[in-house]
């Protein structure tokens, strides 16, 4: 990725960056981060559709801040065109300066406030959220900042009350401010490398390096939305559950802002609408007898069973009674990890799954539903059960389908290309710290997430990395004791740092492609060596967290040579003989890389992107899919009607 920029220096600095503010150290206590819902004291005001936009092409990519775009429309300081929101800003136009473009972009919406949220009194507590944007924030309201926001993937907000209830008329105009520079800070990480050689570039060139095998798709990717609360309102609400044979147990925390002087209850609610159990107060326990557990895809005839856990505020403001109403799905579910086996609700689970990408032609990483519901349907046609959302958190929308259909996540933050000793450091560490916040702030609630990843595929064989991960783990576990915490790694197992704080061991590996190419003869012995090695050293479960081989559809050959469906095909058969000895032992999980096809940089190994999917960009199958298809419906049959191992309490701890 390359543009024009000014004042390279000898140091590699980026001017873009030195326009990053820094953002302060970490709150003690993150507020809470409850998707907006509809309910009868919440509105939602989506606000997707056409946006303006503008990418800044000054020299050094800062006119926007030096002459305060903010402070009048965007169309008055000077072009702009129309951009969709959400999608990625790269493949929208024809321009190729923006498909490779480095810096800040510009977005504005002008939105009309119902007259209601502005005249209530006490007044409605007004709010804009972000689903994300890649990768550092700055929004404005009627000209005035609101919010920043360091990272993409996760989402952000921030109080507009006082700005929109102190403008004239019901017009608000937002605007942000989005940069997709990446350093050696940042999560994922980057580089800027400048190229001083004026004989072979032109002046102040520069490209962005990246270390992870995706395109660096920016802009606003998930829907933006205004809502309303109450002046008091529900912040946040935590749950946990356990379950006996009979009995389950939900443990709840309420957190209220905007007054101390409130009452709560509680209902919960089958899918019939039956009140199931009840309660009061911040926090408890609600006991619900015969529960309907909330079950993976395939290992039960009711899939995915949420209860509705309905929770009312009452509170006292400026001497009136105000209420709040807020509807959470809830999932009763229990995982517990052996040395050998991944337990659901009791029961021996087995992954087989995908590793996905967020990414497709045109939109990019954009949200787009009729995207997501063909991939919930072609994962079902497949027999998969589970995937990882390599590497990133995925959209709300996604994980809610997943938390409905049970379809069972793990939940993998942006650590992926954490390759350089100078991404060990304290600064990074720090920000790794309150990304893991975030992810956990936002789907702690989620029956379909059973696992947490803290990076994929870093150089954890170097020193610095035991100390980091020690501390990464340590504290996501700190956050959420229910859930096992790994990272992905493809180091040697002798030699990996992190690997002693994980639970689950996931492992990467690539034998006849990136290691001997074209040579399918010597996967059996690797891979059964891969297994043993990491088994005999930690005592843990192993998932096969990633294996393939890219294959151009309707390329041929026989014998199979790489490339080829062919060799996709028979490279997962020989996977699959291995797979097949260990699953019977200590191995809980294979996910092929990848779903789908997906776009990465340009280089002599991508040809319009990576082609290891079982589908291609489009959704179309491969070979290798129905391979794979037969194989997953196997397992499931086969595992279908195991029975319980554990009938007592087994939370994770």
């Amino acid at each position: 990725m390359a543009a024009a920029a000014p004042g390279g220096s000898a140091a590699g600095l980026c001017p873009l960056l030195l326009l990053l503010p820094l953002l302060p150290a970490r709150a003690a206590a993150l507020p809470g981060m409850l998707p907006p819902r509809d309910t009868p004291s919440r509105e939602r005001k989506e606000l997707g559709g056409l946006w303006s936009f503008r990418a800044d092409l000054s020299a050094g990519r800062d006119a926007g801040f030096a002459q305060r775009w903010y402070r009048q429309p965007l169309r008055q300081t000077g072009p702009v065109i129309d951009m969709p929101v959400p999608a990625s800003f790269n493949d929208i136009t024809q321009d190729p300066s923006l498909e490779n473009y480095i810096g800040w972009v510009w977005y504005e919406k002008e939105v009309l406030l119902p007259p209601r949220w502005l005249q209530d009194s006490p007044s409605t507590r007004v709010v804009l959220r972000f689903g994300s944007a890649h990768y550092y924030s700055i929004v404005w309201v009627n000209g005035v900042q609101v919010v920043e926001h360091e990272g993409g993937h996760l989402p952000f907000e921030a109080d507009i009350s006082s700005v929109v209830q102190g403008s004239p008329g019901t017009l608000c105009r937002i605007t942000v401010a989005v940069n997709n520079t990446l350093t050696p800070h940042t999560l994922p990480p980057g580089s800027i490398q400048y190229m001083t050689d004026k004989t072979r570039y032109p002046k102040n060139y520069f490209v962005q390096n990246i270390r992870f095998d995706f395109f660096n798709y920016a802009g606003i990717h998930r829907p933006v939305v205004l809502y309303t609360t109450p002046p008091a309102y529900i912040d946040d609400i935590t749950v946990t559950t356990a379950s006996s044979e009979h009995v389950a147990m939900v443990q709840y925390e309420v957190s209220v802002v905007g007054s101390t002087v409130y009452s709560l209850s509680l209902s919960l609610r089958d899918q019939e609408g039956k009140v199931v159990a009840t309660g009061d107060g911040p926090e408890g326990e609600l006991k619900v007898l015969n529960p309907n557990l909330w079950w993976p895809y395939l290992m039960h005839e009711n899939p995915g069973y949420l209860y509705s856990l309905e929770v009312k505020m009452q509170a006292q403001v400026d001497g009136a009674l105000l209420e709040d109403v807020y509807v959470l799905p809830v999932g009763i579910r229990t995982v517990h990890v052996t040395s050998t086996q991944f337990l659901i609700n009791g029961r021996p689970f087995y992954f087989h799954g995908v590793n996905k990408h967020e990414d497709a032609d045109i939109r990019g990483k954009g949200l787009d539903w009729a995207l997501i519901m063909k991939d919930f349907n072609l994962l079902r046609w497949l027999g998969a059960n589970s995937f990882r959302t390599s590497h990133y958190p995925y959209a709300e929308e996604i994980m809610d389908l997943c938390d409905a259909y049970g379809i069972v996540v793990i939940d993998e933050c942006p650590g992926v290309g954490i390759k350089l000793p100078e991404s060990f450091g304290n600064k990074s560490l720090q920000h790794h710290l309150a990304v893991m916040e975030e992810l956990i702030r936002r789907d702690k609630n989620r029956p379909s997430v059973v696992m947490w990843s803290v990076a994929n595929e870093p150089a954890s064989e170097l020193p610095p990395a035991g100390f980091y991960f020690k501390t990464v783990i340590a504290h996501t576990k700190a956050l959420d004791p229910s859930r096992p915490v790994t990272f992905v790694t493809d180091a040697n197992y002798a030699l990996d740092h992190g690997a002693p704080y994980v639970d689950v061991i996931c492992v990467n590996s690539y034998f006849s492609w990136y290691h001997d190419p074209g040579h399918l003869e010597v996967i059996p012995l690797q891979l059964t060596a891969q297994f043993e090695n990491w088994y005999k050293t930690y005592q843990k479960p192993i998932i096969q967290s990633e294996y393939g081989a890219d294959s151009v559809p309707g390329l041929h050959s026989d014998p199979p040579l790489m490339f080829s469906e062919e060799y996709q095909k028979a490279m997962l058969k020989e996977y699959h003989s291995v797979f097949d000895k260990k699953r019977k032992e200590y191995m809980i999980g294979e996910l092929i890389w990848n779903f789908a096809d997906f776009m990465t940089n340009q280089g002599t190994t991508r040809v319009l992107g990576n082609k290891k999917g079982i589908f291609t960009r489009q959704r179309q199958p491969k070979a290798a899919a129905f391979v794979l298809r037969e194989r997953y419906w196997k397992i499931a049959n086969e595992s279908s009607c195991l029975p319980p191992v554990i009938t007592s309490r087994s939370l994770f701890l």
